[in-house]
């Protein structure tokens, strides 16, 4: 199973990611997190201590320079990557292992894309991986959409909250996934409060969210604390269970 969470910035996409990661791992299931932002969090949420979590692999200049032999404009542009998940990847208990990506800042950095070749080839190479669930952690907006990195997702859950700016993101999201042929589309709405609030997202998304996930003080708490989610408030657990149990029954 591979899915990737998607949405605006800010939606809480990393919160979602490891509260799902959480509830598939209760399950008995092993699953391999996959943090693709810019600014990536998802380690912290899963609850590893700041010494142990690893660098960004979009950080890691020398090793990007030498997978893709850059001189100049001219580049590999397969590098080889095959050996980077033994290296790079972190244990976060018995079912969870965690890769950090990162990704590459565009803005006044001119092109990148020798680096983006590392990371695309490592990213493909990971969704290929054949006996664990896959959580993907994405960047924020439509950006890896356009450059059709998570084609290969069995599922893309576009993270919402009850305010227009995320719902127009969300529709580029979608229209963009479907021009890719990616089969399972679905909207999760987080931070929800009331009734009023789905009733926003239904209409404006003209379709119902497929999993509902409410606001919760406790989350932020634990993430402060540096603890994990998962496990620290029953209705948002309760909500991560119950999307695992929909996925698998294929609903």
């Amino acid at each position: 199973m591979k899915i990737a969470i998607c949405g605006k910035g800010g939606v809480g996409k990393s919160t979602i990611s490891a509260v799902l990661i959480g509830a598939l791992a209760e399950q008995g299931r092993k699953v391999l997190a996959i943090d693709a932002d810019p600014s990536p969090h998802l380690a912290r949420l899963l609850g590893l201590p700041e010494g142990d979590i690893p660098v960004p692999i979009a950080k890691m200049q020398d090793l990007l320079q030498d997978r893709t032999q850059r001189n100049g404009p001219f580049y590999n542009m397969n590098p080889r990557v095959e050996d980077l998940p033994e290296k790079f990847m972190q244990k976060v208990n018995t079912n969870i292992k965690l890769m950090v990506l990162g990704a590459i800042p565009q803005g006044g950095s001119g092109c990148a894309c020798a680096e983006n070749a590392v990371l695309r080839n490592l990213l493909n190479l990971l969704l290929l991986t054949p006996d664990e669930d896959i959580v993907l952690d994405m960047e924020a907006g439509v950006e890896h959409l356009g450059r059709g990195t998570i084609a290969s997702a069995e599922h893309i859950f576009i993270v919402v909250q009850p305010y227009r700016g995320s719902i127009e993101t969300a529709a580029k999201i979608d229209s963009m996934a479907r021009d890719l042929d990616i089969p399972s589309l679905k909207i999760i709405a987080n931070n929800i409060t009331d009734q009023e609030d789905i009733a926003f997202i239904r209409e404006t998304t003209g379709t119902e969210p497929y999993a509902v996930f409410p606001a919760s003080n406790s989350v932020k708490k634990a993430e402060r604390k540096g603890l994990p989610v998962f496990g620290t408030d029953p209705l948002l657990d309760q909500a991560a269970t119950d999307l695992v149990k929909r996925i698998l029954s294929k609903a």
